[in-house]
C-alpha cells in the first residue's frame, strides 16, 4: 500500500484537507514536519492505481509538494475502528459493512465496504449527493433509470437501486472503484440492477432520469456536454464535489441547463439541474 503525502503550511491545513476529502479519502493524519514548525504533512491513501494518484496530484500537487510512500497495509485501516453509520435521512442510513447493526422497522440500511476505493458517504459532497438523489428519485418514482458518474465505492449507485428497484449504470475509470461498486451491489442484494464498468462518459449512450456526478469541478467542466446529453428531457442532473462559493464556472459549462435547486453543507454544494422547457413558436397565417 502506498500513502499519499501532502506538505502544507499550518494555515492551509483546512484547504488542503478539503481537497483530499473531495477525492473521497477515508482518513487524513497530520504529522509534524521535523525542524519546520510552520508546515505539517497530511498523510492519506488514494489507491495504488496510476489514475488515482494522478487525480490526487491534479487536486493538490500544483499548490503543495506531494510524494508517495510505501506503508504497511494495517496502518491505513485504523480508521475502521472509528467509522460510524451515516444517516442520509430519517429512514435511510449508510452502514460500514464490518459493523453489526439493527435499526427500526422501515429503515433502509446500505452496507458499504470501501475495499480499494474510497467513500462511505460521510464526506459532505457524498452526503449532499445522496440526499439530492433521494429527493429526485421520490419525484421520478419507482423504476427510474440512474447513472452514477465517478461511482467510487458505489454508495450512490447501490442506494439508488435499493430505493427505486430500477437499473443503475455506475462508471469510474478506477478499476478498484468498479470492483468495490459491484461487490457492494451484491452485498446489498442489487447485483442484478447495478451495471458497473470503466466506460468513459463520452462513450455512454442513453437518457437517464437521474444523473449524479460527484467529482472534481475541472472534470465536471470537461464532461459537461456529455452530462447534459445523458440527462433525459424531463430528468435531473445532480453535480457535487464543488465549493459552495466557487462553482459558477461549472454551471456556465452546463448551460443551457438551469438550476433547479442548490444544497450546501459546510463549504460544499450540490446543485440539481434540469433542461429548460422547449421553446414554442407561433406560426402566423
Amino acid at each position: 500500500m502506498r500513502a499519499f503525502v501532502v506538505v502544507v503550511p499550518v494555515g492551509e491545513i483546512d484547504v488542503a484537507s478539503d481537497r483530499l476529502w473531495q477525492l473521497g479519502v477515508r482518513a487524513i493524519e497530520e504529522r509534524v514536519v521535523r525542524d519546520d514548525a510552520d508546515r505539517v504533512e497530511l498523510w492519506t491513501a488514494v489507491g495504488d492505481e496510476p489514475s488515482a494518484v494522478e487525480r490526487a496530484v491534479a487536486a493538490v500537487g500544483q499548490r503543495w509538494p506531494v510524494r508517495t510512500v510505501d506503508v504497511v497495509d494495517d496502518a491505513t485501516d485504523t480508521w475502521r475502528e472509528f467509522a460510524a453509520p451515516i444517516w442520509v435521512d430519517e429512514d435511510l442510513v449508510v452502514v460500514p459493512a464490518w459493523q453489526e447493526h439493527g435499526f427500526g422497522e422501515g429503515v433502509i440500511s446500505v452496507e458499504i465496504e470501501p475495499g480499494g476505493a474510497f467513500g462511505l458517504g460521510d464526506h459532505p459532497t457524498t452526503l449532499l449527493s445522496l440526499r439530492a438523489a433521494r429527493r429526485e428519485l421520490r419525484r421520478s418514482g419507482p423504476g427510474a433509470e440512474v447513472l452514477d458518474v465517478g461511482c467510487g465505492t458505489g454508495v450512490i449507485a447501490v442506494t439508488a437501486a435499493l430505493l427505486t428497484g430500477g437499473s443503475v449504470r455506475a462508471v469510474d475509470l478506477a478499476s478498484a472503484a468498479v470492483e468495490a461498486t459491484l461487490d457492494n451491489a451484491a452485498r446489498n442484494g442489487v447485483a442484478q440492477q447495478v451495471l458497473g464498468d470503466a466506460t468513459p462518459v463520452g462513450d455512454l449512450d442513453g437518457a437517464y432520469e437521474l444523473v449524479v456526478a460527484n467529482i472534481l469541478a475541472p472534470t465536471l467542466v470537461e464532461m459537461a456536454g456529455d452530462l447534459r446529453r445523458l440527462t433525459a428531457p424531463e430528468g435531473r442532473l445532480v453535480v457535487s464535489g464543488i465549493l459552495a462559493d466557487r462553482h459558477d464556472h461549472v454551471l456556465r459549462a452546463l448551460e443551457p441547463m438551469v438550476v433547479d435547486r442548490t444544497d450546501t453543507l459546510d463549504s460544499w454544494a450540490a446543485v440539481t439541474l434540469r433542461h429548460p422547457p422547449p421553446t414554442s413558436t407561433l406560426r402566423l397565417r
